[in-house]
């Protein structure tokens, strides 16, 4: 069991030219970051909050190990430069809307 969770692990970066154990060690480390992001997102869900930042640090802890392969691999799937272009659009776009938002609250108030 031991060995086949060892090969495993070795073999999460071969295909994209990194080193395993840094790759292997970003994607098992964003796990419980992940999942504190994830109750995050919920609280500010049920108390009627902004979900922006939540969503944008679940998506951090999703693609940080994509991240490093950005900066140091190769054979990067394609999926993931279409995560990230939709993360940066969500980005963008709630961005957006929470400014407007908030300068048409600030106008309503004002008068």
């Amino acid at each position: 069991m031991w060995n086949a969770f060892v090969d495993w692990f070795m073999s999460l970066g071969a295909q994209y030219g990194v080193n395993p154990i840094i790759f292997g060690s970003i994607s098992v480390g964003a796990i419980p970051f992940f999942w504190l992001s994830v109750a995050w997102l919920v609280r500010n869900l049920r108390r009627g909050q902004s979900i922006f930042l939540p969503v944008l640090a679940t998506s951090l802890c999703v693609l940080s190990a994509y991240i490093y392969l950005f900066i140091a691999g190769e054979n990067l799937p394609v999926w993931v430069y279409a995560l990230v272009v939709g993360l940066i659009g969500y980005s963008a776009y709630s961005t957006v809307t929470t400014v407007r938002q908030k300068a048409t609250d600030e106008a309503e108030a004002a008068e």
